[in-house]
């Protein structure tokens, strides 16, 4: 069964057709997986009983010859800041610890009516707030490679860590993760994985409780770029419940195989700006080793330059917080989630429910937020953030007059070791880590990372794809093509 989880949905799906496996089977090895790599934590809730009830349901439709779609019975996980009916969603904190949804994320209904199988909601940051999927209250998601002992650990990246590992260990074979500055992407990059965000608006965020409204898009995690295609394939499109859903009719992307794909002529830009201070050596070596690959392959290599690059973290964390104080003010003790046993007043109810509610990192984020929007700082904090992402959004909008995507590193880094990343607070982390892929999410562009070696140390280190809006299907491409061309070997028996 370890060769069936070693390859791709398309090849599942037709052994599932021809009865060489069953669902039932599929889903048994894949929950057996995800209790022989707890050691990883990549799970904060195993949905056991409703996968075995699913994959019997998938059996049947197999067994009538008619399954639903090529993702019948095919186990996935999902981030725990998404909503599931009737399972809970925790969003790895104490303040939501114990609150079960009544009803479905519009992504969870989608891949559900596509015969997906949840298998477990995945480990993260709290709140999604982070980029190493350390603060989660369950304990930190560790990465399988380079992995050796308990407290000596390559972090997973975050905040959709768990995500990253669930994949990347062979447990299932897509997840679905959050991406408002990076959080689909790190991961991916630490964990050696295809990690995709969506034009923003291509893929509701009905039900993703939320941190930045304006920049959260659900993102994809997958071993391989056919198996990323098939997940958007089933959850994008335009959605009633969200407003910020793209009513364009979405054309399912269907990628031919890869020795059919041809870069002739692909205008691909290598932004001068992203060659930043803290990026590694061997990341810059391969950076550049890649471009050269693309340029042997008939792609038009040509520097380019978005000067407001520089900005953009500190435009990002600005509107960050702003939106987090917005978005936590619903989590007060009373209506739901976490309620502290105080009964003095409703002031000290609310004030004692969230303090103890929130970790430091969220509170922190809080109280910044608050700070930014008071009347007397607003004009120069949020307002000044808000012009300087239209100047980074102009960036990527003159860029595109000239090539047709642009090639960056992911992360400026390979996984850090925990005991490392742990000794910067959260703030600075994500300020290093979030360098590459933040402005992604300030432009509401498509992004994919992919990977393309191990470092010297035996870690993935990744580049990422950027492109107009909705140019996904060129971005899948080129990830093909790429991924074709280097061929890297993932390690899903750790």
């Amino acid at each position: 069964m370890d060769k069936v989880f070693s390859s791709n949905i398309k090849t599942v799906h037709q052994l599932l057709v021809n009865g060489r496996i069953t669902s039932t089977e599929l889903i048994n090895t894949s929950l057996l997986k995800a209790k022989k790599f707890k050691k990883f934590n990549a799970f904060i809730t195993l949905t056991e009983n409703e996968a075995k009830k699913k994959s019997e349901e998938s059996l049947m439709r197999y067994v009538a010859k008619q399954p639903l779609s090529q993702l019948d019975g095919i186990p996935i996980a999902i981030k725990d800041n998404f909503c599931t009916s009737n399972i809970r969603t925790t969003c790895a904190s104490q303040m939501l610890k114990n609150f079960t949804p009544t009803y479905d994320a519009t992504v969870y209904e989608r891949l559900i009516n596509s015969g997906a199988i949840l298998i477990g909601k995945s480990n993260l940051d709290q709140f999604a707030m982070g980029s190493g999927t350390v603060d989660s209250i369950f304990g930190p998601a560790k990465n399988h490679w380079g992995h050796e002992a308990s407290d000596d650990f390559y972090i997973s990246g975050g905040s959709s860590g768990g995500s990253a590992i669930s994949v990347a260990t062979g447990t299932c074979f897509a997840a679905i993760g959050s991406d408002t500055g990076g959080s689909t992407r790190n991961p991916a990059s630490y964990c050696g994985l295809i990690g995709l965000k969506p034009t923003y608006g291509l893929v509701s965020r009905f039900g993703l409780i939320p941190l930045v409204n304006s920049m959260d898009v659900p993102g994809i995690l997958t071993r391989n770029v056919d198996d990323c295609t098939l997940i958007l394939n089933s959850i994008a499109g335009f959605d009633i419940k969200d407003s910020t859903s793209l009513k364009q009719t979405f054309t399912k992307i269907r990628l031919p195989p890869a020795s059919k794909l041809n870069i002739k002529n692909l205008k691909i830009g290598i932004p001068c700006e992203y060659h930043c201070e803290n990026l590694d050596k061997e990341i810059l070596e391969t950076w550049n080793e890649i471009a050269k690959l693309l340029e042997q392959g008939g792609a038009i290599i040509k520097e380019v330059s978005m000067p407001h690059t520089e900005y953009s973290i500190v435009c990002y964390s600005i509107l960050n917080q702003c939106e987090v104080a917005s978005n936590m003010t619903r989590y007060d003790g009373v209506e739901y989630g976490f309620r502290a046993k105080e009964n003095s007043s409703t002031e000290k109810l609310f004030a004692t429910s969230r303090s103890l509610g929130f970790n430091e990192v969220v509170r922190n984020r809080i109280l910044t937020g608050n700070y930014f929007l008071l009347a007397r700082n607003y004009e120069n904090y949020f307002n000044q953030a808000l012009k300087v992402r239209r100047l980074i959004l102009e960036d990527f909008d003159r860029v595109w007059e000239d090539v047709q995507v642009v090639l960056t590193p992911t992360t400026l880094t390979t996984a850090p070791l925990y005991k490392e990343f742990v000794q910067n607070t959260n703030r600075d982390q994500c300020a290093l880590q979030d360098y590459c892929t933040q402005p992604a999410n300030m432009a509401g562009v498509p992004a994919i990372t992919l990977p393309i070696k191990l470092s010297l140390q035996g870690m993935p280190i990744s580049l990422q794809i950027m492109g107009r809006n909705l140019s996904e299907p060129m971005l899948l491409a080129l990830a093909k093509y790429l991924e074709n061309a280097v061929q890297f070997q993932h390690n899903i028996n750790p």
